[in-house]
């Protein structure tokens, strides 16, 4: 599929997917391909790297998991001789992070291992020496985070005079980080007739001022992740869970123990709620690493080595902390939050249904983020299904078909025959059905299952209420209201619409007189003489306290809990 344009070339193939030696690479890939187990070219490859083997600037829109790293290394690689090379790089690909540095380059380096590729990571938190040596003695691709990368061209160690390819990977990623900056200028540093490639999962209008800035009339091509045929469940099943902000850690750790994932990254707005989290999900019995900007390279390169390796598997991340990382066994995205852009969240379930395997994306939201979820559905096209959080009944019936499961692998495949004396000899005694039943009870018991028997409340949300936006009900002098939602208590306000109140003169008020955000609060109710506003029940007295102290739209009002007498 191509992106429409008015002059500039695009390039559209059939279905026929071909193999790598139809698009004309050198024998040596060929051969590194064979041995790596590639069989044939994924559509990203089979549009990009045609055009860049003819030398053509290129601007690729591709989701995460699409290999469109192979679809730029593979034709860098090409162009490069065998021997006399010098000390400058050929090639530069600038990556937003780190993680994303060392993944590309050891790409880069497998595909390349016949033609003794020169390939090198330069990034922070790394010993600046070692790249310096590395730098003098001569290599063939710079694979750079910018800010790195700027830094070595200041220092005179990082010269790109012979430049003949440069690469910016996840564009969107690196300008959603402040690299603007740093790219022009790096940018500025290359030779006019280099070879500019440029991939980006979104195409915000930022890529295009760099697109008419720095490429030279380039081929356009936008493929998306592999589709489910028609009629087939599609790779990446979406879904969400509404839940009140007071029982989200007991619905995330609910949610977790009936998906069973093998391996998931959850994503957290701020450091502090990745340590929470990690710490509560480590004692619920999961192997939880926390990763966020606060920690040390060393400390991320640990929990890199522990995801890998299978010591860890679950993730809890920033998204900033998150980015470049490319987790191959990964089976779960899960939004702690509802991402505050769409962009961000094509970015993060862009890590599942990879290869033709099922992922799935999972957010829970807040009541009043219920409205930011259909925001993200219109803008990408996709289904969210909304579901109820699963009951208590429904995490015990997960875990005694696990059981089952269990069971029925083992009778299918282990030697059961030692225990045929345990279970004769209990039968002389016992029926055969009571027996196995007290094995099963064994078996379901030692295999660790958690006793969860909190229930979450669950929310209706056609009561979703979001900042400005806020929509009003009730109104209703006798003050016959809903059940505030579990985890939250209702607040009575004695001003109401005959004093021009309106939701965001009392959102504006809680949020500037408390520590509680606009975000925190729930339903609000305005009626002729005064207002019901639920909020945290942690924070109610809190609350009431601040406002008695303050003014809303200048006067001062009456502000309790809301008595049950009243009802």
């Amino acid at each position: 599929m191509t992106l429409n344009t008015s002059d500039e070339p695009t390039l559209n193939t059939g279905d026929d997917p071909g193999s790598f030696a139809d698009l004309g690479l050198r024998p040596e890939l060929l051969q590194a391909l064979s041995s790596l187990g590639y069989e044939e070219p994924t559509p990203i490859q089979r549009e990009a790297i045609p055009p860049l083997l003819e030398g053509l600037d290129l601007l690729g829109q591709a989701a995460t998991g699409t290999g469109k790293t192979a679809a730029f290394a593979l034709p860098v690689l090409h162009r490069m001789t065998r021997g006399g090379r010098g000390p400058e790089p050929m090639a530069l690909v600038l990556v937003p992070t780190r993680e994303l540095a060392v993944q590309v380059s050891e790409a880069i380096h497998r595909y390349g291992r016949d033609l003794d590729a020169r390939v090198l990571p330069i990034y922070g938190g790394q010993p600046i020496g070692r790249q310096l040596r590395a730098l003098e003695s001569g290599v063939d691709v710079v694979v750079a985070t910018p800010g790195r990368a700027l830094d070595h061209i200041g220092r005179g160690t990082l010269r790109l005079d012979g430049l003949q390819m440069v690469v910016l990977d996840e564009a969107d990623e690196m300008l959603d980080m402040g690299f603007a900056d740093e790219i022009e200028a790096i940018l500025q540093e290359t030779p006019a007739d280099r070879q500019t490639v440029l991939f980006s999962a979104t195409m915000p209008s930022r890529i295009n001022g760099i697109t008419r800035r720095h490429l030279q009339n380039p081929v356009r091509i936008q493929t998306g992740r592999e589709m489910a045929a028609p009629g087939e469940a599609p790779l990446v099943r979406q879904i969400a869970y509404v839940v009140p902000r007071a029982h989200k850690p007991a619905a995330l750790g609910r949610v977790l123990d009936v998906e069973s994932p093998s391996a998931a990254i959850v994503f957290c707005r701020t450091r502090d709620e990745v340590d929470r989290l990690t710490e509560s999900l480590n004692g619920r019995g999961y192997r939880a690493e926390a990763l966020h900007g606060g920690m040390s390279q060393e400390q991320r390169d640990r929990v890199m080595l522990r995801l890998r390796n299978g010591t860890a598997d679950l993730l809890i991340a920033t998204d900033v902390a998150a980015r470049g990382l490319d987790i191959e066994q990964l089976t779960h995205v899960i939004n702690y939050d509802v991402p505050s852009a769409p962009d961000s969240y094509v970015h993060r379930i862009g890590r599942v249904g990879r290869a033709g395997r099922e992922g799935v994306a999972i957010t829970l939201a807040e009541p009043r983020e219920h409205r930011m979820l259909k925001t993200i559905e219109r803008v990408t096209k996709s289904r969210i299904t909304v579901e109820k959080v699963p009951t208590v009944a429904d995490l015990h019936a997960r875990q005694l078909e696990m059981t089952r499961s269990a069971l029925h692998e083992s009778l299918l495949e282990d030697d059961l025959e030692r225990f045929r004396v345990v279970v004769e000899t209990l039968a002389d005694e016992f029926d055969i059905m009571e027996v196995a039943l007290a094995a099963v009870k064994l078996a379901h018991e030692a295999s660790g299952v958690t006793a969860d028997e909190e229930e979450i409340p669950e929310v209706d949300t056609r009561f979703e209420r979001e900042g400005r936006g806020r929509r009003e009900t009730g109104g209703r002098d006798d003050r016959r209201g809903r059940t505030p939602m579990g985890g939250m208590t209702r607040l009575f306000v004695g001003a109401g619409r005959s004093s021009r109140i309106r939701p965001q003169d009392l959102v504006g008020a809680i949020a500037n007189e408390s520590r509680l955000s606009g975000r925190d609060i729930g339903a609000i109710e305005i009626a002729d003489r005064f207002s019901l506003v639920e909020v945290p029940e942690s924070a109610a007295d809190e609350v009431v306290a601040a406002l008695r102290e303050s003014s809303i739209k200048g006067k001062r009002v009456t502000v309790r809990r809301e008595r049950d007498d009243r009802r």
